[in-house]
């Protein structure tokens, strides 16, 4: 939005009015809007700044404020898990209520801070916070706790500890597998030899997708083998993403009465919905489509596309416009050079909305298409195999509902056949070809 302009803010859809009902909490700071001393039962909500100028009105995406908490895990004592060596376990965590977007998940062993290291074999989710040990060793017996952390809030949780036991056995049969997910994506398989089979093969119980596009989604399949035999298990990765524009619309100036189609396009995972503000109020979804535009429909317009991972904003302002032909800035061209048995085109290109009528006269004879000389759509003027007696003055006529305007250019007939043209004079010709 261009030019000076008012904002105001709203808060849940209600405007906060703060020249009528000053707030200790809310201050202006350069259209920005500021909350001192924030509480959770006043000002937890969405926040929309609306925009005002003389072409319509635009509203921001929105701000959505929430009170971030970490609560302590539970004090009840976690049973100890006992597990057969060379098998693969899950150590849940039971993450605590939160209201933080940037948790964190990482396990201790025995003690602070002595902090679990991911490998091969353990995988930490940051989905659920769970421990993934895709074969039990020996040294893997000890005191687990799950350890979730907040910056947002600045605080640390510790769950109490799993004991893990393992247990020794002559003989082993283990063919089980489990595939989980975290981000960077990762896929656990357990027991044996492991081979990971796709578009990718590689060995190892974890495989690892870093910055995962959506050409990663499919089908992965893990293989354990040992030497009693061999197992597989298969899961299927989707990929989803918040949207992006792939086409969205621009300021648009258009004729009164004219049609007008606005679309928006954005790529995102699952399909985006697409919905449309004029002036900040609800107007629609898809596609809009005008088939007479009028002066109503002049205003700021929003496209908006989103699904559950976001949303995006694309802003343009809708001009409808009428007005008698005028010349003033594209007049006819007043001399004109063209060559005999050559072909001129002559052109015509006043304002005007709605769009014009055109014709042409030269001197006082109102001109008609012929074998010789024809109007095209675009208003021009074209003649062929031109001679002397073409000189002359043409003049282009231009009518709509709200009025009249002419533009006139004198054209002269010479024997050279090339084209000529001159900055100073705006001379043109196009010769036969």
């Amino acid at each position: 939005m261009t030019g000076s302009f008012l904002s105001r803010w709203k808060i849940n859809s209600w405007e906060i009015k703060l020249l009528e009902q000053p707030d200790e909490h809310y201050s202006l700071v350069g259209g920005n809007l500021v909350v001192t001393n924030p509480d959770r039962s006043k000002h937890t909500g969405r926040y929309v700044c609306v925009a005002q100028n003389i072409y319509g009105i635009i509203i921001s995406k929105e701000a959505i404020v929430k009170f971030g908490y970490l609560n302590p895990f539970s004090t009840e004592e976690r049973e100890a898990v006992q597990v057969r060596e060379g098998q693969g376990v899950v150590l849940l965590c039971v993450p605590p209520d939160h209201n933080a977007d940037d948790v964190t998940f990482r396990w201790i062993l025995n003690e602070a801070p002595n902090f679990l290291h991911p490998d091969k074999r353990r995988f930490v989710s940051q989905t659920t916070g769970n421990l993934y040990i895709s074969k039990v060793e020996p040294s893997d017996f000890g005191n687990y706790s799950c350890y979730m952390s907040s910056l947002a809030v600045s605080k640390s949780v510790i769950s109490p500890f799993i004991p893990l036991i393992p247990l020794t056995e002559h003989f082993v049969w283990c063919l089980s597998s489990c595939l989980k997910k975290t981000i960077p994506y990762g896929l656990g398989c357990e027991c044996g030899q492991y081979v990971w089979v796709g578009t990718i093969t590689m060995a190892g119980a974890l495989l690892h997708l870093f910055n995962v596009q959506i050409e990663d989604e499919g089908y992965y399949e893990c293989e354990a083998l040992n030497s009693k035999g061999k197992d597989w298990h298969k899961a299927y990765l989707y990929v989803e993403a918040a949207p992006e524009w792939a086409a969205h619309i621009n300021d648009t100036e258009k004729d009164i009465g004219s049609e007008l189609t606005l679309s928006c396009v954005a790529n995102a995972r699952p399909e985006p919905y697409i919905r449309w503000l004029k002036n900040g109020y609800s107007y629609g979804k898809g596609e809009l489509k005008f088939s007479s535009l009028t002066f109503e429909d002049s205003g700021m317009y929003q496209c908006i596309a989103e699904n559950r991972h976001g949303s995006i904003y694309a802003n343009a302002e809708l001009r409808v416009i009428a007005c008698p032909p005028t010349f003033e800035n594209n007049p006819v061209r007043r001399r004109l050079l063209g060559a005999r048995n050559g072909r001129v085109v002559i052109e015509c290109k006043p304002k005007a909305a709605p769009r014009a009528k055109i014709t042409w006269s030269k001197g006082t004879t109102m001109l008609t298409n012929s074998s010789r000389i024809r109007v095209w759509d675009d208003g021009s003027l074209e003649i062929f195999n031109a001679t002397k007696a073409d000189e002359g003055m043409y003049t282009c006529f231009a009518e709509n509902d709200r009025g009249k305007g002419n533009s006139t250019g004198t054209l002269s007939i010479t024997g050279v056949r090339t084209v000529l043209m001159s900055t100073s004079d705006s001379y043109r010709s196009l010769s036969k070809t």
